[in-house]
């Protein structure tokens, strides 16, 4: 005979995973009739019936009469769909920088409902305090209304971490051996759930977390600010590698100005070029946006220091190309706004040292505002609609798993 127990615990474990995949389809497809989500689901209608009444009593989901726009309008009371509702609940997202600190709060929708960066001198500040500083910015760009409605927080700073969350070092923030998940619970309040994750992972969760579809085969995604941060994806699974170091490009070797075989954010990375945009000009060290402008307006100078950053990126990009062959690429990062203006040298740097049977893959500039701190928050997204997340077994944990796993 079963146990009593173990028949009860399959019970709630069934329903719970029956609502996941409830709330899951609301978000890929949008607004559903029970038919349609008894279809998505197959399931009969009576038993999707039951598990949207319990998500309309929990305030997830509600009724909307809206039509479809593929659907012919009908004569009479227009038939009831249900969707997400928003303000439900909410996600927060936190990245500390090198040159910022950025809060990003997204809904259950996963749409960004609040945003905020300042400038930040992460290198020259301890660990504790860029915490500090980061999460005071994070809980007043949430506020405390949707904080109580907040379901977690994910964070992402710059260094290579293992998979338990440990910084083992992040030399352009100065961190060594820093465990951001116990840090981070002592600064966050109410025991939210955290989740860590380094800032070209999260980069990468959030572009393909913002599609409707994940992208096929082999993706990089490169995240371009004073270091060079990646992440690799196969058919929009997340690739961290044996030790959580897969993607860590910034660190390969490429040539510099002067042929000196240097660490490649140290030669492309945000610092680099604007200090040797500073040395050709003569002049101080400009803000990024007036570097653009330069190089825009054909300044010699300017030309000059985007022409070597070309020529490097082209370099590492068949360096990474021989061994992953990705079918795209895409850049992020405030220095990616570069990207455009030199895109054709950087394509005819490659056509010059790539060799010809590798096909160059397409190369796209990723616009989801908040960067890797939207990927952050939705890492804490992806877990609330997962059987994980609804147990909340573990209020502090390194993101695993598909970041389209919604």
């Amino acid at each position: 005979m079963l146990d009593p127990g173990i028949t009860s615990v399959s019970s709630r474990r069934t329903r719970q995973s029956n609502e996941i995949a409830v709330l899951r389809a609301l978000h890929r497809m949008g607004p559903l009739s029970r038919a349609e989500l008894a279809r998505a689901l197959r399931l009969n209608r009576s038993s999707s019936g039951h598990i949207v009444a319990a998500l309309l009593a929990s305030g997830l989901v509600r009724e909307t009469a809206a039509a479809a726009p593929a659907e012919p309008a009908r004569v009479g009371r227009p038939g009831i769909r249900f969707e997400l509702v928003p303000g439900a609940v909410f996600f927060l997202g936190i990245e500390i920088g090198v040159e910022h600190v950025r809060a990003v709060v997204i809904d259950l929708d996963a749409r960004i409902v609040a945003h905020r960066a300042e400038p930040f001198d992460g290198a020259g500040t301890p660990a504790d305090r860029a915490i500090e500083v980061a999460v005071a910015l994070a809980l007043d760009t949430i506020g405390p209304e949707r904080l109580a409605r907040c379901e977690g927080a994910g964070v992402t700073a710059p260094g290579q971490m293992d998979h338990e969350g440990l910084v083992r070092v992040a030399p352009i923030l100065g961190w060594k051996a820093v465990d951001l998940p116990a840090r981070l619970r002592r600064a966050l309040p109410q025991a939210l759930p955290v989740m860590v994750e380094n800032d070209g992972n999260a980069f990468a969760i959030g572009a393909i977390y913002g599609h409707s579809a994940p992208p096929r085969g082999v993706t990089l995604f490169l995240v371009l600010e004073t270091g060079v941060g990646a992440g690799i994806a196969v058919d929009g699974a997340l690739v961290r590698g044996g030790h959580g170091l897969a993607g860590e490009i910034g660190h390969m070797l490429a040539p510099d100005a002067a042929g000196r075989l240097r660490p490649l954010e140290a030669v492309i990375g945000l610092e680099a070029v604007l200090a040797a945009y500073a040395a050709a000009a003569g002049l101080d060290r400009p803000a990024l946006p007036e570097f653009l402008a330069r190089v825009r307006d054909r300044e010699p100078a300017a030309v000059t220091v985007a022409e070597s950053w070309a020529r490097t990126l082209a370099f590492a990009l068949v360096q990474v190309c021989r061994l992953l062959d990705p079918g795209h690429i895409v850049l992020g990062g405030s220095l990616a706004a570069l990207y455009p203006l030199v895109s054709a040298r950087v394509i005819a740097h490659v056509g010059l040292i790539q060799e010809t049977s590798f096909p160059v893959p397409s190369i796209v500039i990723e616009a989801t505002d908040g960067g890797s701190a939207f990927g952050a928050a939705c890492m804490l997204h992806q877990r609330f609609l997962s059987l994980e997340g609804q147990g909340q077994p573990d209020r502090a944990a390194v993101a695993e798993g598909d970041p389209d796993g919604a």
